[in-house]
């Protein structure tokens, strides 16, 4: 610790956070490029739209599906008009209190979903999966699990 009360990266930490952040900054662009070029739509929309296609009514709360995609109410609401124009989902107000607004996949969404999710497999595959042993494969799960955790606990973040 420093005279402000910082803990420094150690080098092995510094080495660790910096290919973790490339990680995080290629890996996102890269499938959106692909999913662009092979599917006409971002990886974000295929997230969107991939979240839906779970649902056994293929419809969810607006607030759920930014929860569920880590996006902010305002970015998935842009996104949702885009879809909308496209008629591959349609939104509607959820009756009683409050301003709460649900979307729904529509047939066409569903079929651009199931159309596009061989590539988007292919993709995670290609760039991630095959690039891990089973045990690395393991470990990167449990990160992945400890780090989304410790970001939805912090006050924070909603």
């Amino acid at each position: 610790m420093n005279e402000l009360g910082t803990r420094w990266l150690r080098a092995d930490e510094r080495d660790a956070w910096l290919a973790n952040s490339a990680l995080m900054i290629s890996l996102p662009a890269a499938l959106d490029a692909r999913m662009q070029r092979e599917s006409g739509m971002t990886f974000f929309e295929y997230m969107v739209l991939s979240v839906l296609s779970e649902e056994p009514d293929r419809t969810m709360q607006l607030s759920h599906l930014a929860a569920r995609t880590s996006s902010s109410l305002s970015r998935l609401s842009h996104v949702v008009g885009r879809l909308e124009k496209r008629e591959l989902m349609s939104r509607a107000r959820i009756p009683g209190a409050g301003r709460r607004t649900s979307a729904t996949l529509t047939d066409a969404g569903l079929a651009e979903v199931v159309a596009a999710a061989p590539g988007h497999v292919a993709a995670v595959r290609e760039y991630l999966i095959d690039r891990l042993e089973p045990d690395e494969l393991a470990v990167l799960s449990r990160i992945g699990s400890a780090v989304d955790a410790a970001i939805r606990a912090a006050p924070d973040v909603s």
